[in-house]
């Protein structure tokens, strides 16, 4: 089993405060954003504020395994419908703004300007990811989030149709499954992604299976699969 190294900016994520704090400042850069999420770490502004910033490590963690992901038998009629034309990387700043602002965000406003900016970056580098669901032409849908390695860390989803986001969710966990994806960490459990099949597990465990999907040979590719 592997082992993360020492991270660069960041103190060890174990020494994080009781409600998962591992430090205040610091910058939204590439550079600092990898060297987090590389070793357990995320930021997450407190409230609409984002300077300075807050990051955190939270125990437990929630994941989503790849073979677990509980799909209602609605939803598969929905899939097998056919209504929606799901895409990669087609519009990630229209998927992060529907986070941020859309009537059916399922993240917050802690999607500031600041982390727009930070995760528009993160795409252009090739270090961040969309999925996108259509409806009749338009954007009804989607999620996004960060690949390193094998880690998939989902940031946030959103949806305008009814079912969008689940949709979204589904193709992004059947295609990181098929492209030997080690670990989809969604940070936070909620009812809504408990329903989904989502479970926390202990930060340590976390961890030993961060640094294992993190050194894993595996690129998240230009298609869904």
């Amino acid at each position: 089993m592997n082992r993360l190294p020492p991270a660069r900016f960041f103190p060890p994520a174990e020494s994080a405060t009781e409600d998962g704090l591992v430090g205040v400042g610091g910058e939204l850069s590439p550079e600092w954003l990898l060297d987090a999420y590389g070793h357990g770490i995320f930021p997450w502004p407190v409230g609409e504020r984002d300077d300075p910033m807050f990051w955190w490590s939270l125990d437990p963690r929630a994941i989503i395994e790849l073979d677990r992901l509980h799909v209602s038998r609605r939803l598969a009629r929905t899939l097998r419908a056919g209504r929606f034309e799901v895409t990669c990387d087609r519009d990630f700043s229209g998927v992060i703004r529907g986070c941020a602002n859309g009537p059916g965000r399922e993240g917050g406003t802690w999607i500031t300007p600041r982390m727009i900016r930070a995760y528009r970056r993160m795409f252009a580098l090739g270090h961040a990811h969309s999925v996108e669901v259509w409806h009749e032409g338009r954007l009804a849908g989607g999620v996004y989030g960060l690949a390193m390695g094998g880690l998939f860390a989902g940031e946030s989803m959103f949806h305008q149709v009814r079912d969008a986001s689940k949709v979204a969710l589904v193709r992004l966990v059947e295609h990181l499954g098929r492209r030997g994806y080690r670990l989809l960490d969604i940070q936070q459990l909620t009812p809504h992604t408990a329903r989904l099949g989502a479970i926390e597990i202990p930060r340590h465990e976390y961890l030993a299976r961060l640094a294992d999907a993190v050194a894993a040979p595996v690129t998240f590719g230009d298609r869904l699969e």
